[in-house]
């Protein structure tokens, strides 16, 4: 059986810091992947992994690692499905889970509102993180890791 571990989409991601705080407590390794050199802490459980610039590479590794004992963390809807269909937990960075009951509105969601920036003049994307998401991030990902410790 692998180790449980933490995935993180890291480009960005703004919970990077309360990822390794959760994941020290609970000595949990974290993988953080981007497409450029990102800093991170100086820590044994935590490593960096670079990818390629090309589209979706660091999706691409992602996906590659994921299985049923990975906690993946990202805000890339499309990401988060092929996550789940891998049987890996996907926590959005505002702590909402994706779930397979969920997954397929957000991807239709995302769909409508791609189309109405592109054609009706409507701009603007996610709300902005707030406090409440990040609490909300700390106790999702705090439940994901005691849920596969089990």
């Amino acid at each position: 059986m692998t180790a449980v571990r933490i995935l993180v989409d890291a480009d960005a991601c703004p919970v990077k810091d309360e990822i390794y705080k959760v994941a020290w407590r609970r000595e949990v390794p974290v993988t953080v992947v981007s497409n450029s050199w990102l800093r991170v802490p100086d820590h044994p459980r935590v490593e960096r992994v670079v990818v390629s610039d090309k589209f979706d590479a660091a999706d691409d590794w992602i996906v590659e690692q994921a299985d049923a004992r990975t906690v993946v963390v990202t805000g890339d809807i499309l990401l988060a499905d092929r996550c789940l269909k891998k049987g890996a937990i996907v926590i959005g960075n505002n702590g909402k889970p994706f779930t397979s009951a969920s997954i397929g509105g957000a991807i239709a969601t995302r769909a409508i509102m791609a189309d109405l920036r592109s054609g009706a003049g409507v701009t603007g994307g996610p709300a902005p993180f707030a406090k409440a998401d990040r609490s909300r991030f700390l106790q999702a990902l705090d439940e994901a890791l005691v849920r596969l410790a089990r």
